[in-house]
């Protein structure tokens, strides 16, 4: 894959800013498209002044053109629960309207194109850990379907783009992740447990927190994505880390990490919240030769100071 020019839907997100960067890295010049809905610009700041770099503040819920492109990412997605509870619509509109538009872009213009999928796709799971070739346990109208429901939609979009006009497609399921520039206030795991930790709050745990999760740091999680996008492998592949926590442990690590004198408090699970999450990476591998090296207290202490700032940030702009 020679570096060239690169178009990343949803750059401004947290996934989305960090494959920026690691495009920048290898040479590519990068065009993000992103309307800011859940992105922030603030995530792209430090590539303002890069001559490789565009930024297009436009709705791909809309057809658009940002001239030839040779790679497609297609990353654009309320991805939070607090997002995509809010904006259930243009989270269902972004992932099928936005996907024919990003994908009528890479046929015009001949160019590869990979899509961020989920773990979401998984449901709350009958099959542990999660393998590419199970088809989940997915709750098609409740409250989380808008965005579940979103991204398997998106997958199939992607499948028939492939197989009816022969675009060179990949597909990535996202685990959880984690690392800095994820939003302070959007409802995750670790967003929640580092905010309420460095103010001195009971972290939340919801149920009896012997869910189970896994935890990916972002630059684990990106390097999977330039991997899978030098491959030839057009079916979906988890990346994702395999270590499975608890979420109260979780909550632990976090405090441990902060110095926090929090307590833990314990609220009602939500409606269809994944009782385990956690990939299957066999297929990446094998294939990619990819692997997380980060666990999750390194992870949670890289991530420390953006959330430190995020949290003062917050707190005087609340003033």
């Amino acid at each position: 894959m020679n570096p060239q020019r690169a178009l990343v839907t949803g750059g401004a997100g947290f996934l989305g800013s960090h494959l920026c960067d690691a495009l920048l890295a290898e040479g590519w010049t990068v065009v993000v498209v992103d309307n800011l809905l859940t992105g922030r610009r603030s995530n792209l700041d430090h590539l303002q002044n890069d001559s490789r770099f565009d930024f297009i503040n436009k709705d791909i819920c809309e057809p658009f053109d940002v001239g030839h492109v040779d790679y497609v990412f297609h990353f654009a997605s309320p991805a939070s629960p607090v997002d995509y509870t809010i904006h259930g619509i243009p989270t269902l509109k972004v992932g099928s309207l936005g996907t024919f538009h990003a994908l009528d872009v890479a046929l015009k213009c001949n160019a590869k194109f990979l899509v961020s999928s989920t773990s979401e796709c998984y449901g709350d799971p009958l099959e542990h850990p999660q393998k590419e070739t199970y088809w989940g346990n997915v709750n098609s109208i409740g409250p989380r379907s808008v965005y579940d429901e979103a991204k398997r939609f998106t997958e199939s979009v992607t499948m028939a783009y492939h197989r009816y006009h022969k675009v060179d497609t990949r597909i990535v399921r996202i685990f959880n992740t984690y690392g800095p520039r994820l939003q302070l206030n959007d409802g995750r795991v670790v967003s929640n447990f580092m905010k309420q930790a460095l103010r001195g709050e009971d972290l939340t745990v919801y149920g009896d927190g012997s869910q189970t999760r896994s935890f990916c740091y972002v630059s684990d999680e990106v390097d999977g994505f330039l991997r899978l996008a030098k491959s030839s492998e057009h079916f979906p592949v988890n990346i994702g880390n395999p270590n499975e926590f608890t979420i109260l442990e979780c909550a632990r690590q976090v405090i441990k990490v902060t110095g926090s004198k929090s307590q833990i408090a314990y609220a009602p699970l939500p409606q269809d919240d994944p009782k385990q999450r956690c990939p299957d990476i066999t297929k990446a591998k094998q294939l990619l030769g990819w692997e997380p090296k980060i666990n999750l207290e390194t992870g949670l202490r890289m991530s420390l100071d953006y959330f430190r700032k995020a949290v003062t940030e917050d707190a005087t702009a609340a003033r």
